[in-house]
């Protein structure tokens, strides 16, 4: 690959990077910007915006024209509903068309989209709808069951279910049969301009204590979202892209729908679960020329078995979510014919650091490093005794300058004041991303851990105090508490502490029923992989339990990780 010779272009220097980012935010960021007219209707309306591959590879196109109307008739409908400007409207489906017109017509309607991952247990769920006041929900079919009464589902709902690929039953409403009852391209009006400051999206994030945080997205991170597509990933004009990331989380969200949209730019959806076999099927038949996914994904397809298909496309590959270990890269080149790079971000933010691949930004990387700063943002390793910028190979915390990242747009969390002000440093200089790192002389970051313990499986992030939660439920448990232990192909997976009430022996039929309570009420993809009965749990003298401590004894260790039940001891 030739990575060029151009010098490094910071998020400050003039020139045309940061001349983009001006006009970006000058086109996101206006009083009356209208999310449904920047998204969607000022595109050409036989352009076409995605390509839905399903499983057996057939494939149809929406165009900016088709997604104009069939969005303006969901917003008609969310009208008769009596969806508002400003309500919260959730979703619970995977990569679809459906999706995209339900995402079109939420924001047409000036309304508020809350994201639900399709694996969350219904607790999970009914959390994120409760938190958020959601007025409607609109769930494939498949997904429904999550959102029936039950101990976490009231039956007395107070939001309206709208069913998308299936028959609905009792007072569920047909999505397919909302749209029908409506004609013409603007059967609601004109769409509601809510301006660059209102929430487009409020998506909840993990940490390691209390209930997950609901960050608001305004309309003006748009700009922020299209300018990683350009100078992030270099996704042009001509290319097929396809970005992996499932929308239920941020990475997908951001850059597999909304930035695509903003830019006017065709993005593939595989309407389908992954696998490697598939993957290279679809990159091989739709010649996908530039493809981003969590490094899960490139483990997935260097373990597998599947032969690399001749005559591959690609340009760019690009990795995000977690770490990108160098054996990946190395792999890439010679398997992909590009060697992928390494992108770093947050739920807060959307990418900010990046081994940028567009031409005036791309430059060497060592291997390791998640790159630079992006042009619009301005990033350093701060001290971890004090909030001061720290030398050239000092271990710290990483952080964003307030006042030099003209793209930043987090100003803080739902309902959150608390949590809010551990983000910011006193002088509100300073945004906090919880991460420790380090930064080398040329400007490149180093990402070392995260300083709040949130575990990141093949690219998901994972708050330990959501696991612990749902262990502690168990009859049998009296205290427990959730690491994240390095695993070759997701990069990290769950293990937990548990302490348990006396006289209950510690079995395999008990390690079996907390994976499968973890399971059942949070999220399958979450379990622990393995179960440690210990006696008590480190902690602070405030109670605290110190999550790194654990951490450390399981490093320690020398045997292998175990499903089994293990014996542990803390003094």
């Amino acid at each position: 690959m030739n990575e060029g010779s151009s010098s490094v272009v910071t998020a400050t220097a003039d020139g045309p990077p940061t001349d983009r980012v001006r006009e970006l935010l000058d086109l996101f960021g206006v009083p009356d910007a209208c999310a449904a007219g920047l998204l969607c209707d000022r595109h050409p309306a036989d352009s076409v915006a995605f390509t839905v591959v399903e499983k057996d590879l057939t494939a149809t196109d929406l165009t900016y024209g088709e997604l104009r109307r069939d969005s303006a008739r969901f917003a008609a409908a969310l009208a008769d509903l009596e969806v508002g400007p400003g309500d919260a409207v959730a979703t619970l489906m995977g990569k679809s068309a459906d999706l995209v017109v339900a995402l079109l017509g939420i924001w047409r309607r000036g309304a508020v989209h809350v994201p639900l991952f399709t694996a969350f247990a219904p607790s999970a769920v009914a959390l994120r709808l409760g938190a958020s006041g959601a007025k409607a929900v609109v769930v494939e079919a498949d997904q429904r069951g999550k959102l029936a009464p039950s101990e976490d589902i009231p039956a007395d709902r107070p939001w309206r279910t709208v069913v998308a690929g299936g028959a609905p039953e009792g007072a569920e409403l047909s999505f397919g049969e909302l749209l029908s009852r409506y004609s013409g391209d603007e059967p609601q009006g004109r769409p509601v301009a809510t301006g660059a400051e209102a929430p487009l999206i409020l998506l909840f994030t993990s940490g390691t204590t209390g209930a997950p945080k609901g960050v608001p997205i305004p309309v003006k991170a748009l700009a922020s979202f299209q300018a990683y597509l350009e100078f992030g990933l270099d996704v042009r004009d001509d290319d097929v892209f396809w970005n992996a990331a499932d929308p239920g989380w941020a990475y997908g969200l951001y850059y597999a729908i909304l930035g695509p949209l903003a830019a006017g730019r065709r993005s593939l959806l595989l309407h389908a679960g992954f696998s490697p076999a598939l993957t290279w099927q679809v990159m091989r038949d739709f010649g996908v020329t530039n493809f981003a996914a969590a490094p899960t994904v490139y483990r997935s397809l260097r373990a597998a078995t599947d032969p690399v298909p001749d005559g591959l496309r690609l340009r760019r590959a690009s990795s995000a979510g977690e770490p990108l270990t160098p054996e990946v890269v190395g792999w890439s080149e010679q398997a992909l014919g590009v060697a992928v790079r390494d992108h770093y971000g947050q739920t807060e933010h959307g990418m900010v650091v990046a081994a940028a691949w567009a031409d005036g930004v791309r430059t060497p990387v060592p291997p390791g490093s998640m790159g630079r700063p992006l042009p619009g943002w301005s990033a350093e390793v701060l001290y971890e005794e004090r909030d001061e910028p720290a030398p050239p190979g000092t271990l710290g915390r990483v952080a964003l300058s307030v006042t030099d990242s003209p793209l930043l747009w987090f100003s803080g969390y739902a309902d959150a004041p608390e949590k809010t002000a551990e983000r910011f440093t006193a002088d509100g200089r300073w945004y906090l991303t919880g991460d420790a790192g380090l930064r080398d002389d040329s400007g490149c970051f180093f990402f070392s851990s995260r300083d709040d313990d949130v575990i990141i499986m093949a690219g998901y992030r994972i708050g330990p105090f959501d696991v612990e939660s749902v262990l502690v439920q168990h009859e049998s448990v009296l205290e427990a508490a959730v690491i994240g232990v390095p695993d070759a192909l997701r990069g990290e997976v769950l293990e937990a502490y548990v302490v348990l009430r006396p006289g209950t022996p510690p079995d395999e039929d008990l390690v079996t029923e907390l994976q499968e309570l973890v399971k059942r009420r949070f999220a399958a993809h979450a379990y622990p992989r393995a179960v440690h009965f210990t006696d008590q749990l480190p902690k602070t003298p405030s109670g605290k339990i110190q999550r790194f401590l654990l951490r450390r004894q399981r490093a320690q260790a020398t045997d292998r990780p175990q499903t089994g039940p293990t014996r542990e001891t803390n003094s």
